[in-house]
């Protein structure tokens, strides 16, 4: 669970710690008190976008730092090679310039790695699932979600894609005579440039080394009669090498009396061999070494041809042929079309057939699913004081697609006697809400997410609704944990962590605080939920009904 969230400088906040319990967590306060503020700062932590804008004025980054405990060791620590930690501690910097610092247990992630862990950690949950649900082209993802078919989905995926690649090929290959004309002669003029060229691989890189040879022949000669009379010795001095002799021979007669010399003579000795072999070495590449006006004017000139096919076909000549091999090659489909064509469209058959296969079994295996989702949805709205709610699933079949061949729209009549229309044009605002919840209720039976945030879904939701909707979350967190920001006291009174967001000024800046509430607090928060600004004798005997009431569920 999100046991502590730590933020500075996001928005309005300057600092605050705030601090969740397992169960049921509300989070309340006036309009524009702040509480967005915190759900964004959530978001950050998850891997969500975060702008320039949410820091605060006057500060040059702002941070947020979330503590999670008893998270269960997911694959994802060992894949991104994050240390692991039942108390995994999530920190994020953003900065003025833009960039983002994240860290998971003191490991540097990316956001987008950052992201993949989030979502396995929390859900939210906000008013725009709500529009998300009326968009008919979210259906069939919903339905998947509550669905068990990851490996048959993949395996139609991969059918697919088959079917996809042949029938680019199919259609890279159909064109118009005139066309085709024009691709082979292009064609043959590429392969007979190049094969007229003559190229051998690697060729480029000898020629460029011998180029650079030539150009400073004159250097490389002179350089090494030097180093040869450096070795080997002049008219008017000795050698190296000679020296080198001279110097083994006096030690080899030095070391016959002394054993202190013997050491001396063998690492000498060492040394004169090894110059002897540079010597014969250098005096070998002098002697080989060969040059003309005319080879340099010979390799310019082969040089001048290849740079040329280098600006139209590759960067060096292993590239250049393999252009070639790729031109004859279209070439050879191009001329024997028909017959490949041919070939290519039994492929396509056959892989059009497996993959209707697969997409005919997603559609059975989804309409199981329809049903047992129907029955679970209705059961969530019974309990959401919506009992003649009916729900149902409409297939359609569409041409084939990556995600099979169905078009799935939720049909819904909110009250008795209305015929079933889509869900778009019957749902009320508060209906909406109580929907998405109870869908939402569904579905996080089959993830493994343990902790779910709702911002603002009561929107539209009021009296013997709305106390529906609050026991309904309230029994939801008797298995994950809940946090839920709202404006209903209903929802507030069954909390069993209350959290009061409220905004202030001191010097003329304004901050944010979040507190947790007593009960005394959590009665004046409810009074002033209940009644407005002012509160009264009335509005407090209320609120304390309803705590009261809420303490016996």
């Amino acid at each position: 669970m999100l046991s502590l969230l730590h933020i500075e400088n996001i928005a309005v906040i300057e600092c605050s710690d705030i601090t969740f319990d397992r169960g049921f967590n509300v989070l309340t306060g006036e309009t524009g008190a702040g509480k967005s503020i915190v759900i964004d700062a959530i978001s950050a932590i998850l891997g969500e976008r975060a702008y320039r804008d949410m820091i605060r004025t006057g500060a040059n980054k702002a941070s947020v730092r979330a503590v999670f405990t008893d998270v269960p060791e997911l694959p994802w620590f060992q894949e991104n090679a994050v240390p692991y930690d039942s108390e995994t501690v999530i920190h994020r910097e953003i900065h003025l310039d833009g960039k983002n610092v994240c860290r998971v247990n003191g490991t540097l992630v990316t956001v987008s790695i950052l992201r993949k862990l989030g979502i396995q950690l929390i859900n939210i949950h906000g008013q725009h699932d709500s529009a998300s649900l009326l968009d008919e082209q979210n259906h069939l993802g919903f339905l998947d979600s509550f669905a068990d078919i990851g490996d048959l989905l993949l395996e139609h995926q991969t059918r697919y894609g088959t079917v996809s690649e042949l029938r680019r090929q199919i259609d890279r290959m159909t064109m118009d005579e005139g066309e085709k004309l024009r691709r082979m002669e292009t064609l043959r003029y590429q392969i007979e440039e190049i094969s007229k060229a003559g190229l051998e691989a690697g060729e480029d890189e000898v020629l460029e080394d011998r180029r650079k040879l030539l150009l400073n022949a004159e250097k490389l000669s002179s350089g090494m009669e030097q180093a040869v009379e450096c070795l080997y010795g002049g008219e008017e001095s000795d050698g190296a090498a000679s020296l080198l002799a001279q110097a083994e021979r006096e030690l080899a007669r030095l070391s016959r009396y002394t054993d202190s010399f013997a050491q001396l003579h063998e690492r000498v000795s060492d040394l004169m061999y090894q110059v002897q072999d540079v010597a014969e070495e250098v005096r070998d590449a002098r002697d080989d070494l060969s040059y003309s006006a005319d080879e340099l004017e010979q390799i310019e000139s082969r040089l001048d041809v290849i740079h040329k096919l280098r600006r139209k076909y590759g960067a060096t000549c292993e590239d250049i042929l393999a252009y070639m091999d790729r031109a004859q090659q279209e070439l050879d489909e191009i001329e024997f079309a028909d017959d490949h064509l041919d070939r290519l469209k039994q492929k396509l058959e056959k892989a059009e057939a497996s993959a209707w296969e697969t997409a005919y079994a997603l559609r059975e295996r989804r309409k199981q699913t329809a049903l047992m989702l129907a029955e679970r949805i209705l059961t969530e709205l019974a309990q959401l004081d919506m009992p003649r709610v009916q729900f149902d699933c409409r297939f359609n079949q569409t041409p084939l697609t990556a995600l099979g061949a169905d078009d799935v729209v939720f049909y819904m009549s909110a009250n008795a006697g209305e015929a079933l229309r889509s869900m778009s044009k019957v749902a009320s605002g508060g209906e909406l809400a109580r929907i998405m919840l109870a869908m939402k209720n569904v579905l996080a039976e089959k993830d493994k997410v343990d902790t779910l945030i709702f911002d603002e879904v009561d929107t539209g939701v009021s009296g013997r609704a709305a106390q529906k909707v609050a026991e309904k979350l309230r029994a939801v967190a008797k298995h994950k944990q809940v946090l839920c920001v709202t404006h209903l006291p209903q929802l507030a009174a069954l909390a069993q962590t209350h959290l009061l967001i409220a905004k202030s000024e001191r010097d003329g800046r304004t901050y944010t605080t979040v507190t947790p509430l007593d009960t005394e607090g959590r009665k004046r928060e409810l009074a002033r939920i209940i009644g407005g600004t002012t509160i009264t004798e009335i509005t407090l005997k209320s609120a304390e009904e309803m705590l009261q009431s809420g303490a016996g569920i």
